[in-house]
């Protein structure tokens, strides 16, 4: 791609020519762009004074791409933490040379990421206190629903007088060092804790092509809303944001819309069914849809059963849904929800899942093409940094479904390239609903691409994006 304005930087700016691009597997065609929607269409468009120009060289031009699920202030906290599981660390050394080695911060923590049992087996305080006792010390597991401290840091933390029920404690009532789902608890006990600078963050995703982002973080406060909403403000989050974990009640302002109502199933701890019945009429009543996290075979056939006895609200939708029996299909599409899912962690923990989850139960392992063909709404996510972020690769693993030792694990899953792009094209709102078009009138939110179509299906690879318009704003990698 050329610039034959400025010269391959980042270019704010609301009007844009961009010439010779692909659209819709047709013709190459040029496309302008005035004050942030596409205004025109058409072959051997003039390019009027002042205005931006791009040659795309034949490349295609797709509507930009959304990220279903991500949790961007654990996306930014993980630039800043020292990795603590596979591919980076494997074994008990590896780690202790790691925590020893890493950089604490203002106030003396270490904080880790990524950690897997297979690193040093289940870690506590007893256990994290071997591998580093010096300075305190909290490790958060790869699944994001647990963090693993040593004594220091329980100590700093005061965890033998904690009541929040995520603090596990042993037979005799002593704290174990392990606080399940206990996040906004911690931030509230971490001294000097912020929000984290999204800038990087909202640069990178854009360069993946991202245009569109869906935060799935539960239970946000006025604290975190307001610094998402300052990064859009300011351009260091440049992307179009709705949030999941905004309070009931909570009024959009001009940063991230509201999306449904974030309702975690903790696999530790379920509600009771009228528990969530009365969370999911409360939702309802506010005039919000729901977003509930399932990742267990009880979970999802709780909320099934919640949902049938509360009702349903268009826009209801199932995170994750890591185990879908097949016989559940139907009554999902009964319902009308959506199913968001993450077929990255095929690839990226796909190995330990053909070792660990049952054979009869791995066929219902982060389905994708059943739920398509039996007419539930699918969307593709990442749940970064829990998941990998990389749009490209997950189409790769929606459409190959292999494990990083090469086996294959659901192949009756596998999505078409096209069934994977569209998935990752639906409006926010509408995940796995009409993929959204490049026609005049619509938004200039969009990702360019080196390639035509075809070819970037045969291979999706991040290095085949362009540049990325968000409002008429080039950002290019």
């Amino acid at each position: 791609m050329t610039d034959e304005s400025r010269g391959g930087r980042d270019r704010a700016g609301a009007d844009l020519l961009l010439r010779r691009v692909e659209l819709d597997g047709r013709a190459t065609v040029d496309v302008r762009v005035v004050g942030g929607t596409i205004a025109e269409i058409g072959a051997g468009l003039g390019a009027r004074r002042g205005e931006d120009v791009l040659d795309g060289r034949g490349g295609a031009l797709l509507p930009g791409l959304c990220d279903h699920h991500l949790h961007l202030h654990a996306m930014a906290a993980a630039e800043h933490s020292v990795r603590c599981g596979p591919p980076v660390v494997t074994g008990p050394g590896a780690l202790a040379e790691a925590l020893a080695s890493a950089a604490a911060d203002a106030h003396g923590w270490v904080r880790g990421i990524g950690y897997s049992e297979d690193v040093a087996g289940p870690l506590d305080s007893i256990a994290l206190d071997r591998l580093h006792a010096e300075r305190p010390v909290r490790v958060q597991h790869r699944s994001g629903a647990l963090w693993m401290v040593n004594t220091a840091g329980a100590r700093a933390l005061g965890l033998a007088g904690a009541g929040h029920p995520g603090v596990e404690r042993d037979a005799r009532a002593r704290p174990t060092g392990r606080l399940w789902r206990a996040d906004d608890w911690l931030r509230a006990r971490l001294p000097g804790t912020r929000a984290p600078d999204l800038r990087q963050v909202g640069r990178r995703l854009a360069r993946l092509g991202f245009t569109h982002l869906t935060d799935a973080t539960p239970d946000l406060d006025a604290a975190a809303i307001g610094a998402i909403g300052a990064a859009m403000r300011t351009g260091a989050l440049p992307q179009r944001v709705h949030l999941l974990g905004a309070p009931l009640g909570w009024a959009a302002s001009d940063g991230p819309a509201v999306g449904p109502y974030k309702i975690v199933l903790a696999d530790s701890a379920l509600p009771g069914l009228d528990v969530l019945i009365d969370r999911v009429r409360a939702a309802h009543a506010a005039g919000r849809a729901v977003a509930v996290h399932c990742v267990t075979r009880e979970a999802l056939v709780l909320l099934l059963v919640a949902l049938e006895s509360a009702g349903v609200r268009a826009g209801d939708r199932i995170e994750h849904a890591a185990l879908v029996p097949a016989e559940l299909i139907t009554r999902l599409r009964a319902l009308g929800l959506a199913v968001i899912t993450q077929p990255g962690f095929i690839a990226d923990r796909g190995d330990h899942y053909l070792r660990d989850v049952p054979g009869v139960d791995q066929g219902d392992l982060y389905r994708a093409r059943s739920l398509i063909d039996g007419g539930v709404a699918c969307a593709l996510s990442s749940d970064a940094p829990y998941g990998p972020v990389d749009p490209w690769a997950v189409i790769n693993a929606a459409v190959r479904r292999c494990t990083t030792s090469g086996q294959v694990a659901g192949a009756a899953e596998r999505l078409t390239g096209r069934q994977a792009l569209d998935a990752y094209l639906g409006a926010p709102a509408d995940p796995g609903g009409t993929p959204r078009q490049v026609v005049p009138g619509a938004p200039a939110d969009l990702v360019l691409l080196h390639v035509s179509r075809t070819e970037m299906l045969a291979q999706p690879s991040a290095d085949l994006v362009a540049a990325t318009v968000i409002a008429g704003t080039v950002y290019e990698p």
